[in-house]
């Protein structure tokens, strides 16, 4: 079962050649994925922008979205080591090496975090970004879920850059930095539908992201929408209200 789901999960990686190839979806899908067929408890992922610059766009918890975010403010952390090197980045116990990144081990400590796995994004010299893994427990992570895990950055990779080497290259620098900008606003909404349905904020991302999907919509489009109090979310709306207990 569990190779059937590893073969499953390459092949939708590798399934970007679709009509309006939603980027944030895909990375999204992707630290699922790790999480579901790694034994790791949060992974998050960062990607460079058009000037080269590290942002979030995917995460597979809030704990793990804070604490990238944390990374990016500070300046300090093992996924940005592992960006700019280009090489993984590991660290078994972080309370044992305190003084390797100071501010992030506390950060990561007061998360839940004990241990962290960066892997690079990159085909040769070309780095996109990092997958992170976190662990809850102070343990290294398996070496045959390590090289998993980076099987899947090599995929994820490449079917980034094959939709890149598919289209002009404006255009697909403009795809990305649009899945950037797009970040925002989905953060925005997921803020929006958190309070206004009482739910917590994995669960507003989770009726964004099936909404898409059953009305054929990008997910940057349905958390516009969102943002806009537009009355086309009316239906995600009363759904959920009609659900709860």
């Amino acid at each position: 079962m569990l190779d059937r789901r590893i073969t499953e999960t390459f092949v939708e990686l590798a399934d970007t050649l679709v009509l309006r190839f939603d980027a944030i979806d895909f990375l999204h899908t992707l630290t699922g994925r790790c999480v579901e067929l790694l034994e790791v408890d949060a992974v998050g992922i960062l990607l460079a922008d058009q000037r080269g610059a590290l942002n979030l766009v995917a995460a597979s918890t809030e704990q793990a979205r804070m604490l990238e975010l944390f990374q990016l403010q500070d300046e300090e952390g093992p996924c940005l080591d592992c960006f700019h090197t280009g090489q993984p980045v590991a660290c078994a116990d972080l309370e044992q090496e305190p003084q390797r990144w100071p501010r992030f081990t506390v950060a990561a400590r007061e998360l839940g975090f004990s241990a962290v796995h960066a892997l690079p994004m990159r085909l040769r010299e070309q780095i996109v970004g990092a997958l992170n893994l976190f662990r809850i427990s102070p343990c290294a992570i398996p070496q045959d879920a390590v090289e998993l895990a980076q099987s899947f950055a090599n995929v994820a990779t490449i079917s980034i850059l094959q939709v890149r080497a598919l289209r002009h290259s404006e255009m697909v620098t403009e795809q990305l930095q649009n899945a950037l900008n797009s970040r925002i606003v989905i953060e925005q909404a997921k803020g929006i539908l958190t309070e206004r349905l009482r739910v917590d904020v994995a669960d507003a991302f989770s009726l964004m992201r099936t909404h898409a999907r059953n009305s054929n919509q990008l997910l940057s489009e349905v958390a516009q929408q969102v943002v806009s109090r537009s009355p086309e979310i009316t239906e995600l709306i009363r759904d959920r209200r009609t659900r709860r207990p």
